[in-house]
């Protein structure tokens, strides 16, 4: 039987913009979606994956390799079997989830690459559904970029994501009025962590690093010293992992979480 399900939030978006008005190619990273997903339902519960418009995400080139999964060749052909053919991993709409009922779903997740960035960050309906699962005290976990998410909660996400990308941070200070997780510590992609992605893959500037965006609209960020080491915060409801190492530790935190949920 199974003990509850779990929303994935997937993203859609191909490609990201960059200073000098170019864009650049991105997705979701493939470690990040599948050791969490596969760990959850490991662990007994069933994992829902769900995108803007019901198309499953295109997985970042970057991510699709056995370096993301410890070197381990057939742990990465494992990864890419699970998300090629796995039925858990065909996706719906945000929509019909939230239309079939949030009170459905125990948790939810968000795993990073760059992709949440165009477009999760300011989707009215990934908006709703942190919403819920923040006024329900759900366990939350967004790893990587998957945090940058958690601005779609805001009532004015577009316009704070606007206010970034044209680089007038007081402006997105005050569009971030009444987000509902001003004053919580979490993590995400650092800032240096960010520009070996920008240097080494996207050859160019993205318009906004992650901990800027975040401090920006409230959150207390903490980030690693020592770039790509795992590293996970957990705050009330809401659990953040730093980046693509963190995948495990996450997935742990979750199940955790979920557990005690379940046991309260």
């Amino acid at each position: 039987m199974s003990k509850g399900k779990v929303l994935i939030l997937g993203s859609n978006a191909t490609r990201i913009e960059t200073r000098g008005g170019r864009w650049g190619a991105t997705g979701q990273y493939l470690n990040e979606t599948v050791v969490p997903a596969m760990a959850l339902i490991e662990a007994g519960y069933e994992v829902v994956l769900v995108t803007p418009n019901g198309e499953k995400p295109v997985i970042d080139t970057a991510s699709d390799a056995p370096e993301h999964f410890g070197g381990d060749a057939a742990a990465h052909a494992r990864a890419r079997d699970f998300y090629a053919y796995d039925p858990s991993m065909r996706a719906r709409t945000l929509r019909s989830v939230i239309a079939e009922g949030l009170d459905n779903y125990a948790g939810v997740f968000a795993p990073g690459g760059q992709a949440p960035i165009v477009d999760l960050m300011q989707d009215q309906e990934v908006g709703d559904i942190l919403r819920h699962f923040h006024a329900k005290a759900k366990p939350t976990a967004l790893l990587c970029h998957g945090p940058i998410s958690s601005v779609a909660a805001m009532p004015y996400a577009r316009e704070f994501r606007a206010a970034l990308i044209a680089g007038d941070a007081a402006k997105a200070a005050e569009w971030a009025e009444g987000w509902p997780y001003a004053g919580y510590r979490m993590t995400v992609f650092s800032a240096t962590e960010e520009k070996v992605i920008e240097d080494n893959i996207l050859h160019a500037r993205i318009y906004f690093d992650m901990p800027f965006a975040l401090t920006t609209a409230g959150a207390q960020v903490a980030t690693t010293a020592t770039d790509f080491e795992p590293f996970v915060v957990e705050d009330r409801e809401l659990i953040t992992g730093q980046n693509p190492r963190s995948d495990h530790p996450i997935a742990a935190a979750l199940i955790a979480a979920l557990d005690r949920a379940r046991g309260a």
